[in-house]
């Protein structure tokens, strides 16, 4: 599925737009979103052991088809909860096996950490976490009791 992005576009130094990656395994679906330039692409895919033991197979597979790499990718977002315990241990898990072995940023987000926005919608997660100064390289679940 392609959308045209609403969102505001972040630029690094060398003036070169960034492809950000929204991962959210909390809810009844594993969902990934790539904003990759002006274009966003989204798939999902069943919430299952399966699917959480190949779930960077997943995202590999996603980025490919987009013709990226997982280095092509300058950010990482991740949705820390509240939901499944097993989706967030696992997305976390390998959103933190990204940042060691490429040195890329994540942000872990929650929904309810944007309370007070109108824009909750996954392709505006970049600019909320922005907005709200989210931290970087934090982990902080949020699970369902």
């Amino acid at each position: 599925m392609i959308l045209l992005s609403s969102a505001l576009e972040f630029v690094d130094k060398k003036n070169n737009i960034m492809n950000s990656l929204i991962i959210d395994a909390a809810n009844e679906k594993i969902f990934l979103m790539l904003i990759k330039n002006e274009n966003i692409y989204s798939t999902s895919h069943d919430n299952s052991k399966t699917n959480y033991e190949k779930l960077i197979i997943l995202i590999n597979d996603f980025i490919k088809i987009h013709d990226l790499e997982i280095s092509d990718i300058s950010n990482l977002y991740v949705n820390r909860g509240p939901g499944s315990f097993a989706g967030i241990r696992n997305s976390l898990a390998v959103v933190k096996g990204i940042f060691v072995a490429k040195k890329i940023d994540y942000y872990c987000f929650s929904f309810e950490d944007f309370a007070n926005s109108c824009d909750n919608k996954y392709e505006n997660v970049p600019n909320l976490c922005h907005k709200f100064k989210v931290k970087k390289n934090l982990i902080n679940p949020i699970y369902i009791s």
